[in-house]
């Protein structure tokens, strides 16, 4: 029998990722408000780097630029960072329009 979680979507932790230095207050259902800081995203998910009242399995709603609200699953924790994969895959446009945001620093966004 396999072990893990149970993902909705096939599983993308090797989607292209993008780092980013980027502060949000996310909704947690037991906890409230929380701040977190995401390192990285992808269309599909994103990881962050400091863990406050995080379980594996819990459920946020964040809000990204060109986005909104979003529902986001934890997947995975390891140390201080965690990493938590969307309720549904960000569409192509709004995702470029998201990391352009996000992504102030030219030297970041990925070229093509």
């Amino acid at each position: 029998m396999a072990g893990g979680a149970q993902l909705s979507v096939t599983d993308m932790r090797r989607a292209s990722r993008h780092p980013v230095d980027y502060s949000v207050i996310a909704e947690h259902l037991l906890h409230g408000d929380v701040k977190l800081h995401v390192s990285n995203i992808s269309a599909h998910g994103f990881m962050i780097d400091e863990i406050v009242n995080i379980a594996r399995g819990d459920r946020l709603i964040i809000r990204l630029p060109a986005v909104g609200r979003i529902e986001a699953y934890c997947i995975w924790i390891t140390d201080d960072r965690a990493g938590f994969q969307f309720e549904r895959i960000i569409r192509l446009d709004d995702f470029q329009s998201m990391i352009s945001e996000m992504q102030p620093n030219p030297a970041l966004r990925r070229r093509g």
